[in-house]
């Protein structure tokens, strides 16, 4: 799964790939999207296929999908109950921490973002069981936005929280991650909702678990404050809707509802980046229209 690159800012044994070969018994991936404390919207999802009893060969993730994608790819029989833990012990505050005047001295000192990534890294290393990627007991690949070469870095190998922290570092918030000669930021900045990277490593059976973003219709923007986040909503989802469109024949996906609100417009809890008052119900809407869905499949599907 590892493409060979020329690059020498790139680090050996986590070469970006661009055109990945197809994988050998990959048939179903679980792709996991970014967006922050919407995430538990995917551990809703979890529980709702590991109830019917759907199975991940592989598991790729962006952002927050990341997070939740490497624990379940470390101990796929566990992955739902040590995320409802991480996430009712408020995982979004422990990446997030501080005060407002802790925020303000990160910000002061650094001039770029306003949390240190040290709970998060923490919190990943005492959570994940493995230190490498190529350790996992499910193949795992996440993305993170390379600022030298302006582009996608998919993480394939080589140490995990690393990778998997560059995928998190939201702008403005998080610093940029450095691995081996490079910097990365949120993998959400090249690939929101990165289906067709399962897609490419031959996964012919897809599962999309996302935030519940794209099942809230756009509008034109009528205040200043809208500008801005249909704009980032536009450049959030194209390349999501482009490669939904691109699916080659026989390529079966299913993207799961999560239940949210479906009002027309942006989404302004998203600027409650810290807000984990409305976890719980994220993840039980979820669970319980994506439980609804999965028994509508024809009997007998997987």
């Amino acid at each position: 799964m590892k493409a060979m690159s020329a690059d020498p800012d790139t680090p050996p044994d986590m070469t970006p790939d661009t055109t990945p070969a197809a994988g050998q018994g990959m048939d179903t991936a679980f792709v996991l999207g970014g967006g922050g404390l919407l995430g538990a919207h995917e551990v809703g999802m979890l529980r709702a296929l590991d109830e019917a009893g759907v199975k991940p060969d592989l598991v790729v993730g962006t952002s927050v999908g990341a997070l939740n994608g490497v624990v379940l790819a470390a101990d796929p029989a566990d992955a739902v109950a040590r995320l409802t833990s991480l996430w009712g012990s408020d995982v979004v505050r422990t990446a997030f921490a501080g005060s407002w005047m802790t925020r303000l001295s990160t910000l002061a000192r650094s001039g770029t973002h306003l949390h240190s990534p040290e709970p998060l890294r923490d919190l990943l290393a005492r959570t994940l069981p493995v230190s490498r990627i190529e350790e996992l007991a499910v193949p795992f690949q996440c993305v993170a936005a390379s600022v030298e070469h302006a582009r996608a870095h998919w993480f394939t190998e080589g140490p995990l929280v690393e990778a998997v922290l560059a995928s998190c570092a939201v702008p403005g918030l998080l610093p940029p991650v450095r691995v081996g000669g490079g910097h990365f930021l949120d993998g959400g900045l090249v690939h929101s909702i990165p289906v067709g990277r399962a897609v490419a490593l031959g996964a012919r059976r897809v599962y999309v678990l996302h935030v519940g973003r794209i099942e809230r219709p756009l509008t034109v923007p009528r205040r200043p404050w809208e500008v801005g986040l249909t704009a980032f909503e536009i450049a959030r989802r194209h390349r999501f809707a482009e490669e939904m469109a691109a699916l080659p024949e026989g390529v079966e996906v299913h993207v799961m509802p999560a239940g949210a609100e479906t009002r027309p417009g942006v989404d302004l809890s998203q600027l409650r980046y810290r807000d984990s008052s409305q976890i719980s119900g994220h993840i039980e809407r979820a669970y319980e229209a994506s439980s609804r869905y999965l028994a509508q499949r024809p009997s007998g599907s997987p």
